[in-house]
């Protein structure tokens, strides 16, 4: 069993920063992909970034080169590193840790979410 829980949230103004987090609680060895997604009202949820157990990072179109995601093992955490922040960033943040990577990863058989947390860029 996965217990994520995320922090960090909050309304900044466009071009601002952000740095999100995810403590995560588990027995045993983590899952292969490590990640963010985000749902913002009236849209589908879409993944951000993702991180595998060897350390690769992949990120949505729209993040990239704004976006870093990142893990300290040792501390079973994942960050999200967002900066030149957009309006269209805003929406409630989840992190989520699945079997595999790639494609809807957070909806893979195995998947786990934490509660969210909101992003607000005016």
């Amino acid at each position: 069993h996965v217990q994520l829980v995320e922090s960090g949230g909050g309304s900044v103004q466009a071009g601002g920063s952000l740095t999100l987090s995810c403590a995560a609680s588990y027995s045993g060895y983590p899952k292969n992909c490590m990640g963010w997604l985000r749902q913002a009202p009236g849209q589908e949820r879409e993944g951000v970034a993702t991180i595998d157990v060897d350390g690769t990072a992949t990120y949505e179109d729209s993040v990239k080169g704004r976006f870093t995601v990142s893990k300290d093992s040792a501390k079973k955490t994942l960050y999200l590193q967002m900066n030149s922040l957009k309006p269209e960033d805003t929406a409630m943040y989840y992190c989520a840790h699945a079997p595999g990577c790639g494609g809807r990863w957070w909806n893979r058989v195995g998947a786990y979410w934490g509660q969210g947390t909101q992003v607000t860029v005016s």
